[in-house]
């Protein structure tokens, strides 16, 4: 059975084209994943700025098309499906942006955000039915309907907008949601509802979430599983004797609390620092080269 959701060996670049001066950027390098709904996880892609989170997050949602490589919905390249194809992948992957407050039509109530989906995938057949699903979505958020529809964005705090959002998604039943930075623009003193929401995603809805972050500490908090997205350089500071062998000087970084080391590994062969919980993968060339990983960090 195919995933519901997979990217093969993506990379996006952005700029250095042939007519044109600007430098060439590799937001997003040779990434390959898959998110199924058979074994509900939540799967973080933590990083510093400018990692190519949000990229991989648009590429996975079909906002953007990658330079090469293909992401498939239901084992379908998502840059070649019908109409109606499109149509259901909207239905079943689901977003939830980093800035709640840019969702929304300030001249509109939020009540606008809430039926949308309903009208759009006609999944009621009544104005009551429509109702009812929509009190239910905003209670198992923990948002009570009466104090909450009716009302302006304005009117509402960042939590309440957020878990708003939440409820959103979970009203068209979807199989996988991409929340983007879904903490990061809310008080740290309302952070543990919305995490909490994002786990009940997973435990009482059976939805996969992809939660997209550069706060490692909400991550170890709600996270199955955590890959690391760096664009950190590591230079060869010496090539063995023995072919195919080098040493390289690792400097500290902040995203995988690595102190500054140096190590010895094989081409093609996994490198593991225990003490830190990450792998890496690297190939060598020759000394004073520098190796970029913008992958494959993942803690377990």
């Amino acid at each position: 059975m195919a995933a519901v959701l997979e990217a093969k060996n993506v990379t996006k670049i952005f700029g250095g084209g042939f007519l044109t001066r600007e430098e060439e950027n590799v937001a997003v390098n040779n990434i390959s994943m898959s998110l199924d709904q058979k074994n509900p996880k939540i799967i973080a892609v933590a990083g510093e700025s400018g990692s190519g989170k949000t990229t991989l997050a648009r590429l996975l949602l079909g906002i953007a098309s990658p330079t090469t490589g293909t992401v498939e919905y239901d084992g379908k390249d998502l840059t070649t499906i019908s109409s109606s194809e499109r149509r259901e992948f909207r239905r079943e992957v689901q977003p939830i942006f980093q800035d709640p407050y840019g969702s929304y039509n300030p001249f509109y109530k939020v009540d606008h955000v809430l039926f949308s989906p309903i009208n759009n995938f006609k999944m009621a057949e009544s104005r009551d039915e429509a109702v009812d699903m929509v009190e239910k979505a905003l209670e198992l958020v923990g948002l009570v309907p009466a104090e909450t529809l009716g009302r302006l964005p304005h009117q509402l705090s960042g939590g309440q907008r957020q878990r708003l959002m939440v409820a959103r998604a979970l009203m068209v039943k979807p199989k996988i949601i991409l929340a983007d930075e879904p903490v990061s623009m809310i008080d740290a003193s309302l952070r543990a509802s919305i995490l909490d929401n994002v786990k009940n995603l997973r435990d009482e809805h059976n939805i996969t979430v992809l939660y997209i972050t550069h706060d490692l500490t909400t991550a170890y908090q709600v996270c199955d599983k955590i890959i690391i997205n760096t664009r950190n350089k590591y230079t060869i500071t010496q090539i063995s004797e023995q072919v195919n062998l080098a040493i390289v000087t690792i400097s500290s970084n902040p995203f995988t609390s690595i102190s500054p080391i140096s190590a010895t590994f094989e081409v093609g062969d996994v490198f593991t620092h225990y003490q830190d919980f990450y792998t890496m993968y690297a190939r060598c060339y020759e000394k004073g080269d520098d190796i970029i990983f913008s992958k494959n960090f993942i803690i377990s």
